[in-house]
């Protein structure tokens, strides 16, 4: 089946949230992936420690204070450092794949849309940086209703502002437990599985898994 309507996720799907360290790996040295991987994990663990509790945050400042937890494991304390780091955030390389793979959904008649628990303003940079602002209808961001992914009113946001059931949507990410709750609510769900990671969330599994944007 052909769907007219496709939403990605952002950070992990679109945008590579590890290049903000690989640009700063001179500084790291070959600590740099391990300081990644903490800084993304904790990102995340935070979004849903605050989502259970009732909490709100922004996803900018649980960025800002997974890359404090970061460093201070890594025992590295430069603020000009943070402060460079922070930075690259805004302008996340994209995947080699994404602008052609946008361009040809764009051709087929494809409508598109980010939905992200990134702000509104770090989308827009991070979108612009890429410059896929031609290439995307709309996006979402769970700063309107102040709950995180999983949510289902994180979804239902697409639903609503396109007056559509969720059949109709595909929803691509990069995240496994994105794709569990997209699953859930009823898109038809793609896990761009790059790594090769085994699957999980056996309940809400995928409608299809590929190992890059490019085979969509």
């Amino acid at each position: 089946m052909r769907h007219s309507a496709f939403i990605f996720d952002a950070y992990g799907t679109l945008f590579d949230v590890h290049a903000a360290m690989r640009a700063n790996a001179g500084a790291l040295g070959d600590r740099w992936e391990a300081i990644s991987a903490t800084w993304r994990t904790k990102q995340l663990e935070y979004s849903w420690v605050r989502g259970l509790m009732g909490s709100y945050t922004s996803f900018w400042r649980l960025t800002e204070e997974a890359l404090d937890h970061a460093l201070a494991l890594h025992r590295i304390d430069d603020p000009a450092l943070r402060n460079t780091l922070l930075d690259a955030y805004w302008t996340l390389d994209s995947y080699p794949d994404v602008h052609e793979t946008l361009e040809r959904l764009r051709k087929e008649g494809t409508r598109i849309a980010i939905l992200s628990n990134g702000s509104p303003d770090m989308l827009a940079a991070a979108v612009d940086s890429a410059r896929l602002g031609e290439l995307v209808d709309d996006m979402f961001s769970i700063e309107a209703v102040k709950v995180f992914k999983t949510a289902p009113e994180t979804y239902r946001m697409v639903t609503d502002a396109w007056d559509c059931k969720p059949k109709k949507v595909v929803f691509v990410s990069a995240n496994r437990w994105d794709v569990a709750g997209a699953a859930k609510f009823g898109f038809h769900a793609i896990w761009i599985n790059r790594a090769g990671l085994p699957d999980e969330y056996a309940n809400y599994a995928p409608d299809r898994v590929v190992a890059t944007l490019a085979d969509l």
